[in-house]
Parts: C-alpha cells; sequence; structure tokens
C-alpha cells in the first residue's frame, strides 16, 4: 500500500495541476461552456445527473462483461487449440493476423445489415476487439515454456497433455493475464462502438445524444465513466491475477 502511495502521488499531482489550469482557463479566458466546460461544471453534471445515466451505465456494463468473458473463451480456446495442433498455427496465425488490420468500426455495419440491430452484433464486436490480444498473448506464453522442463516431463514418461496441463499452461499464465488486462480495456471501447451502431441505452447512446444536443458537459461525463470502467476491469484482472499466480515466485523457473 505504501508503495502505491509513493508511485500514485507524483501523477496525481500532475493530473490535480491539469485540472486547476483548466478550470482557471476556463473561467479566465470566458470558453464558453457548449465548448470547453470546467471541471466544476462536468463535476456537477454528474452529480446531477446519475438518474439520466445511470441506466446506460449499467446497460455498458453489462454488455462488457458478457463480451469480454466470450471473447476471453474464444482467445484462449483459439491460442490452445493452435498451440496443439502446430500445422494449423501455420495455416490459421497469418489470418488472424490479417484479420486486425480491418478496421472495427468499418466491419461494424456489416455487422448490422448481416445480424441486425440486436445484441449478437454488439457481442460479435467486443469479442473482435478482445480476442485477438488474449490469443497472441496465450501463444507466445506457450512458447516461452523452458525446453528443460518439457524435455524433462518426457522422460518422465508424461504425455502431451500432461506436459500442457502441469508445465505449459501454467507457465503461461503471467501472458495470459497481460493479454486479458489489455483485452480488459479493449472491451469498454468495444462496447461503446458497438452501441453507437444502433441501441437503446448505454454510454455510447448517452454520448450521442449529448453530443447531438452540444452538451458538452455530458459528454466529458460519459468519457470519464469510459475511463473508470476500462481501469477498474484492468485493476480487477490485476488482482485475479495476483490470486492465481500467487504461487509463482521469483525464483519458480530459475
Amino acid at each position: 500500500m505504501n508503495q502505491i502511495i509513493q508511485k500514485g502521488w507524483r501523477p496525481a499531482g500532475v493530473l490535480i495541476l491539469l485540472l486547476m489550469i483548466w478550470e482557471l482557463s476556463s473561467r479566465w479566458m470566458g470558453i464558453p461552456e457548449w465548448l470547453l466546460p470546467a471541471p466544476t461544471a462536468i463535476l456537477e453534471e454528474a452529480r446531477a445527473g446519475w438518474g439520466a445515466y445511470a441506466p446506460h451505465l449499467l446497460s455498458t456494463i453489462r454488455l462488457t462483461t458478457i463480451g469480454f468473458a466470450i471473447g476471453s473463451f474464444v482467445g484462449l480456446a483459439v491460442a490452445t487449440l493452435l498451440h496443439l495442433i502446430p500445422r494449423l498455427r501455420e495455416a490459421v496465425y497469418p489470418l488472424l493476423i490479417l484479420s486486425q488490420n480491418i478496421p472495427i468500426i468499418v466491419l461494424a455495419p456489416l455487422l448490422v445489415i448481416w445480424f441486425g440491430f440486436g445484441v449478437l452484433p454488439k457481442l460479435i464486436i467486443i469479442v473482435l476487439v478482445c480476442f485477438f490480444p488474449i490469443a497472441v498473448a496465450t501463444m507466445d506464453g506457450f512458447r516461452q515454456t523452458k525446453p528443460e522442463y518439457i524435455h524433462y516431463m518426457k522422460m518422465a514418461g508424461a504425455t502431451k497433455r500432461q506436459i500442457f496441463r502441469k508445465v505449459e499452461w501454467p507457465y503461461a499464465l503471467p501472458s495470459i493475464f497481460s493479454g486479458l488486462k489489455i483485452s480488459a480495456t479493449y472491451s469498454v471501447m468495444g462496447a461503446v462502438i458497438s452501441e453507437w451502431l444502433g441501441a437503446n441505452k448505454g454510454i455510447g447512446v448517452y454520448m450521442t445524444l449529448a453530443s447531438s444536443s452540444f452538451r458538452t458537459d455530458r459528454v466529458f461525463v460519459a468519457i470519464f465513466f469510459i475511463m473508470m470502467l476500462s481501469l477498474l476491469f484492468f485493476l480487477l484482472i490485476t488482482q485475479i491475477e495476483k490470486r492465481v499466480t500467487r504461487w509463482k515466485g521469483e525464483k519458480a523457473y530459475e
């Protein structure tokens, strides 16, 4: 806890300084609120408008959680399959890389045409955003397993399944959680993008309505909640990682 406080006070101080400059500039320069509201005005809107955006926030959290869970499962399944079947990896892995060159914002309208305006296209967008970092990080973790451990297990008569379960999977856990933390933040972005396409509720819908009515303070409130959701998902995965990999000390694989 002391380390967190010691490391966190500097960025917190810089953030407070920037907010103070923003507040004073907005007041002294007479910038219109519809163009750039002061931080205090944004904070007041966040407090006063809770009843308006609470349903949107809950909808985004629900959509993000479901999409992230499905994307994580797909990413882990794809990585495991490609690792266990090298020939399949040689054939499919370049296509996975190529698929990431297609912007989601371009693919999204096609998903709406194919699957309508329901929940399915939104979940597909989040899954597409999430699964690739998890799959790549997991495969890298499998490849980084030290060969001497695998050689020792083979000498002991272990099967390929036992080697994977006892050595490769535990060794890849740090890489897996790295991919999960990246995807956790991406999942919120994917949910907001999917809500732009056509939804009844969600932070993306709230942001669209606010920008169309020149309520810049509400747009900043939406941005703030997007940042907070991403940070909370990241911290949650970090805490799970600490519990799952508690057994892994610094000298575990030396």
